[in-house]
């Protein structure tokens, strides 16, 4: 979790202009799908995963519907830092037991950067299992999936989908972002060419704080929306205007524009800004918040939907704050005040810091409003 970004998109910036540029498919050769050759290894969990008759419910349909999504953690175990996977599946079963709509695999929250992509689909492989193995197989499993690279990019969408994925959650590259064609064409480019070759269908995660502060504006975003294979956005920039264009525009463009689920998802990317993300027209969340205070979250959206307003904002006003904690302390935070409120969470994986004593009391204090809240729901 880290910090979201409230101002808007300057004028003039990096993707001004964009409502100038017609969207066009792009024809990908070889290399940009990322096709890999006979001598490219390919990850080993490729053959234990497939749809088999063991896990052939891996692979179903599970629509995008509104509602709470969280970016689910990724633990490790004490002194190895090796991959645990019982932790990871005991906690996924403890969210879909609380009622949320999705879970995410490696996301800022997942430390999907500190992770191999053999791990990777080992965590995305075990939350599948564990969801459906304790009834659960309808909840979908939006995979982390973005990378510096078109090629690295696209492999990285196969792979979530071997590992019983059913979205792809895409950053923009941003390494070499100097360097990039103007009018954001680079960037149209790399999300057509994953679009066009992924098995997961993508949702676009705008977050600036990652990315060196490159922030998609909302007329780059409704132009990507209209490709087939893109159906939603996660906006952590925190900017409720932009999402209230996104919302509209795509509603808009969608063919039936009154189903009760959306053709194209907006979601939010912090808790903290939930009632304000549904006034504007957005249909829920993605929010690691949600690893601490599932119910919390929900309920606040469930009252925003019976028209109870205020009560919605009472609740919004302690999830807020509770956010505030998780925004400061980010994925080190976060596992902190898990660990101190549930018995799990551990540590992040090196070089992330270990919170000393006075740093794991802070945390586990910020969180107490809310986790009181939580066990009362």
């Amino acid at each position: 979790m880290s910090p979201h970004n409230d101002a808007p998109s300057p004028s003039g910036s990096y993707t001004a202009g964009f409502n100038r540029m017609p969207y066009r498919p792009i024809v990908t050769d070889s290399l940009m799908t990322g096709q890999l050759g006979s001598t490219e290894p390919h990850s080993p969990l490729s053959s234990s995963y497939s749809t088999t008759s063991e896990t052939s419910d891996f692979h179903m349909a599970r629509p995008l519907v509104p509602g709470v999504y969280v970016p689910t953690m990724c633990f490790f175990e004490e002194g190895t830092e090796d991959v645990d996977t019982e932790t990871i599946a005991r906690h996924a079963v403890r969210l879909a037991h609380a009622g949320v709509t999705g879970l995410a695999t490696q996301g800022s929250n997942g430390e999907a950067v500190h992770l191999t992509h053999a791990e990777r689909q080992l965590v995305t492989a075990t939350t599948r299992k564990a969801l459906n193995e304790a009834g659960f197989a309808h909840i979908p499993i939006i995979v982390g999936c973005g990378a510096q690279s078109t090629r690295e990019a696209i492999q990285l969408c196969r792979e979530g989908w071997e590992a019983g994925g059913d979205y792809a959650l895409v950053l923009p590259p941003s390494y070499y972002a100097s360097l990039f064609a103007p009018a954001s064409e680079t960037i149209l480019s790399y999300f057509t060419a994953v679009a066009d070759a992924s098995p997961l269908p993508l949702i676009i995660y705008n977050f600036p704080g990652a990315v060196g502060g490159l922030d998609l504006s909302s007329d780059l975003i409704v132009q990507l929306a209209q490709h087939p294979n893109i159906v939603g956005v996660k906006l952590t920039c925190g900017n409720t205007g932009k999402l209230a264009r996104v919302a509209a525009a795509t509603r808009k463009l969608a063919k039936n524009p009154s189903a009760t689920n959306p053709e194209f998802l907006v979601l939010a990317g912090s808790a903290d800004f939930t009632v304000q993300s549904l006034i504007a027209g957005g249909h829920g969340i993605l929010a690691g918040l949600a690893n601490i205070a599932p119910r919390a979250c929900i309920r606040t959206m469930e009252l925003y939907g019976k028209g109870q307003i205020a009560e919605a904002q009472a609740l919004q006003e302690v999830v807020a704050q509770g956010d505030w904690t998780a925004i400061q302390g980010g994925v080190v935070g976060v596992k902190s005040g898990l660990h101190g409120w549930m018995g799990y969470g551990g540590a992040a994986r090196s070089p992330l810091p270990r919170p000393n004593a006075e740093q794991a009391r802070k945390w586990k204090e910020g969180f107490r409003d809310l986790v009181m809240l939580e066990k009362s729901l």
